[in-house]
């Protein structure tokens, strides 16, 4: 490791757009939940590739193509080191979203009946909601949830009752809940799916864990892991499928084209090896780069260091919220339980005039559902607003963002 703690000013001063003003006031940005903002070396990687070295990847002997393949490959590597995954089991995809529909696609549809369960949560993003249910009619399998308890926490009795039919073929559930922050046991519940099904697999959205907290498969005890390159200082349209090779070997496409083929006849096609069979068509080969300096970024700040610095921004976030009247901050009170994403509500004011309130204060938060209905319902409510940090806030940002939900509470109550 590094560094003991974050400076944050020298980090500040590598994110470009948080120089500027908003509404003619300093931006303080609390949506890297939604997408984190870009360091200048990831802009600059992604810059020189374009300048210097462009071309497509596997095809070409010449020069250009040589090197981009040799960058593009690099980064899986990274990608690779900063999860704890195989290189050949790294696949890229365009996000979180992606890597789990290919896996409902390419694994679940195939494999499942009538008697297995896919095991999801009450606590998901919809993408760990949707692309099993839409591949449930054709095979057949029953898609249950974990409820959650008045705590927003999963209920492990429901859990365990669940799990000891033995007929839990998939369990996929979030690491990190993007509304009320809870950090899930994943580990000890994937032993305990693993001990009532020695065939099932254990999915993880790591879409919020991965950019905030030290991540490894083997620790997690995942089969696979899916996340995305935006909201980990990456850029957009690149996420990651990292799983065991040997599950990918036995998988089908999940889609068709070039790159991912190694014969084509007229009569049929034979595929690539992994992770290529994956990888239809031209990747996001500068979007792969981007994200491997990324990693780069998030390795020389240390993700312990990250950790520290997010309680730390908690710690005083989470008690000063709840002193103020008429604020409801969901999710766990101790930041050690809890992710740097912050949901709270303001009695008798939607959360969508919160936003818009708040924005004009200069502090840019997220109000509605966050792709996450069945949770929020759980709440009581149809949207929240939501406050998330990252390694470039400061604790004079949550002064901003106190104060501005004062602001909103006086606003509406003139």
């Amino acid at each position: 490791m590094v560094n003991e703690v974050v400076d944050v000013e020298a980090v500040r001063k590598d994110f470009p757009v948080l120089q500027r003003k908003v509404h003619g006031r300093p931006l303080v940005y609390l949506d890297s939940a939604a997408t984190s903002q870009k360091p200048q070396p990831v802009l600059d990687v992604m810059t020189r590739f374009y300048e210097d070295v462009n071309s497509n990847v596997h095809r070409g002997v010449h020069a250009l193509a040589e090197e981009a393949t040799e960058a593009y490959e690099a980064a899986r590597g990274k990608i690779a080191r900063f999860v704890g995954a195989d290189p050949r089991g790294v696949v890229f995809t365009k996000n979180t979203t992606e890597s789990i529909n290919l896996l409902a696609y390419s694994w679940a549809r195939p494999r499942l009946r009538e008697d297995d369960i896919v095991l999801s949560t009450e606590m998901e993003h919809h993408a760990n909601i949707v692309p099993w249910q839409l591949v449930q009619p054709e095979a057949g399998f029953d898609l249950r949830y974990v409820p959650l308890t008045d705590s927003s926490r999963l209920d492990m009795a429901a859990f365990d009752e669940i799990v000891s039919t033995g007929r839990v073929k998939v369990f996929t559930v979030t690491a990190m809940s993007n509304v009320v922050g809870v950090i899930n046991p994943v580990a000890e519940m994937a032993s305990k799916v693993r001990a009532a099904n020695r065939d099932a697999i254990v999915v993880v959205d790591g879409a919020q864990s991965v950019p905030h907290l030290p991540t490894d498969m083997l620790a997690l005890d995942a089969d696979f892991l899916c996340f995305s390159g935006h909201k980990m200082l990456g850029p957009t349209g690149i996420g990651v499928l990292a799983g065991r090779v040997d599950l990918l070997d036995e998988m089908q496409p999940f889609l068709g084209g070039g790159e991912m083929i190694s014969n084509v006849t007229l009569e049929g096609t034979t595929f690539n090896e992994v992770p290529y069979k994956f990888e239809a068509g031209t990747p996001p080969i500068a979007q792969a780069v981007g994200l491997g300096a990324a990693v780069d970024y998030l390795n020389e700040v240390g993700m312990d260091v990250v950790r520290r610095h997010e309680v730390e921004l908690l710690e005083k976030a989470i008690p000063a919220l709840h002193s103020l009247g008429r604020v409801t901050v969901h999710g766990p009170v101790a930041p050690e339980d809890r992710g740097a994403a912050i949901s709270f509500a303001i009695d008798g004011i939607h959360p969508h005039d919160i936003g818009t309130i708040m924005d004009r204060e200069g502090v840019a938060v997220r109000a509605g559902h966050h792709c996450a209905k069945p949770l929020v319902r759980t709440l009581g409510s149809a949207a929240t607003t939501r406050a998330s940090f990252y390694i470039y806030n400061t604790l004079d940002e949550v002064d901003a963002l106190v104060d501005a939900v004062e602001a909103t509470k006086r606003f509406f109550d003139r």
